[in-house]
Formats: C-alpha cells, structure tokens, sequence
C-alpha cells in the first residue's frame, strides 16, 4: 500500500497493490472516519501504524457495500462503531462466511474475527462517528452491490464512490440481472458527480474527473445493452475481459426474456 496521499483537505487515500482498492480516510482534530479500509494482512497493519503515528484516532467506519474486500477491518483500528446500508449489513450478516473464505487461506484469525461486523445506518451517520468539518450524505443504491453506498461531502466536494466511477474498472452489475439497477445508480450518482472536485473510486485513482467517468460508464453499458462493440479503453486492463464477457452475459438474458 502507498502513502496516505491528501487529494483534498483532510481526505487521505491510500491504495492497495491488491487491485488498486483504495482505503479513505476522512480527518479532522485528529478524529478519524475510515472508509473502506483494506486489503492484505500488511496493508492493514501498515495502515494502522501510519494513523497511530500521526496521532489520528479512528472514531467510526463504513462499509461502501459487502463484498469481503470492503467488510475489513484492524484492531489497531479500534472497537468504534462501523456502518453500512441496511442492505448491505443484512448482507455483510448472512454472507459472512462467503466473505471470510474469499479472502483465502492464511489470513490471520486477528483480521477474520473482524470481517464483515457492521452495523446498518439509515440516512446519515451519526454525528459522534464523523469528524467536524465532514458531513457526508449517502448515496444508496442496488447498482454494484444491494444497498451500495457513495459518500458525498458538498464542503469538500468529494464523492467517495464505493466500486463505481473506476478509472480502470468497467462497471460491474451484480448479476444475475441489475443493470437497470446499475444505471439507476449512475443516475442517483450523476448530481454529485457534476459538482465533484474529487472522485475516489473503490479501485483505481482519485481524480477531478468524476462526471467524464460517470458518462463512460453509461456509454458502455449502452453499448452492451445494444450488442455493440465497445472501445472503451479499460478493456485493455487486467481481468477486465472477464468482466466484459460477464455483463454481456447478464445483457443478452435480458434480450432473451
């Protein structure tokens, strides 16, 4: 994992050599609201060092959605309160093994023992586990994942995207049929993303491109729901074949019924 870099006042990212995920801290008054922290067993410690030796205390989490590389967690962390959609928590709960066996044999029982232990949180989070100066509205959705959720900061205009807004990820809709669900998502996204500074996606880099990727990403999924070529250029990355084959898969079962 690299350095904690500010891509805006007290936001800090680090990003992992696992798929580029990417771990967001908000931080003010040396109180911290920690997004999404991963990925391997060294990255965690790495990342729980870094905090401690900069005086930061973590004061709350929150999990973006429950897939196993955005349910982790740290003891150096802190037994504060982490939070996810209720959706996403009624996941993280019935599928905990599911995520615990996907993060693969030898995984320390330190880490395992806090997978996934999230509790769900309606509107907005409450105000003991934020820092000041951050008021983060949610953005909720099915699109990626049931109950996926972007954290919007309007002061700092940030939008921390969850596992959308890649710029080196197609979208991937949850199969086996939520593309309607996805572009939903894009569009519930589409206000923040005009006004947005910053986007920090869930893999890949922060940058000042947000509403460009948005766009991206719906003429894709356009191209895909028409059975047409797409040159989008992230095709070319890494496993990105696979995810083209899978959302094709999903768009030509819905031509068929």
């Amino acid at each position: 994992m690299r350095e904690l870099d500010e891509v805006a006042p007290g936001v800090l990212v680090a990003t992992s050599r696992e798929q580029q995920t990417t771990s967001t801290v908000l931080v003010a008054g040396g109180d911290a609201l920690l997004i999404d922290p991963s990925w391997t067993p060294d990255e965690l410690d790495g990342l729980a060092a870094e905090l401690q030796s900069r005086g930061i205390r973590v004061v709350g989490g929150f999990s973006t959605h429950a897939h196993h590389d955005h349910l982790l967690w740290h003891p150096g962390f802190g037994s504060v309160p982490r939070w996810a959609s209720p959706a996403a928590a009624r996941q993280a709960r019935r599928e905990r093994q599911t995520a615990i066996a996907a993060l693969g044999p030898g995984f320390p029982d330190r880490l395992v023992d806090l997978v996934g232990l999230v509790r769900p949180v309606g509107a907005e989070l409450p105000r003991a586990s934020v820092p000041r100066g951050f008021h983060p509205r949610l953005i909720i959705h099915d699109g990626h994942a049931p109950g996926h959720t972007a954290l919007w900061l309007p002061e700092q205009r940030v939008l921390i995207a969850g596992d959308m807004l890649s710029d080196v990820e197609l979208p991937l809709p949850f199969e086996p049929d939520d593309i309607p669900s996805y572009l939903e998502g894009l569009d519930l996204l589409a206000d923040a993303a005009a006004r947005a500074a910053v986007v920090i996606p869930g893999h890949g880099s922060p940058g000042p491109d947000a509403l460009a990727r948005l766009e991206a990403d719906r003429a894709y999924l356009d191209d895909v729901l028409n059975a047409r070529p797409s040159s989008d250029p992230r095709l070319g990355n890494p496993g990105m074949d696979d995810v083209d084959e899978s959302v094709r898969r999903i768009a030509a079962g819905r031509r068929r019924t």
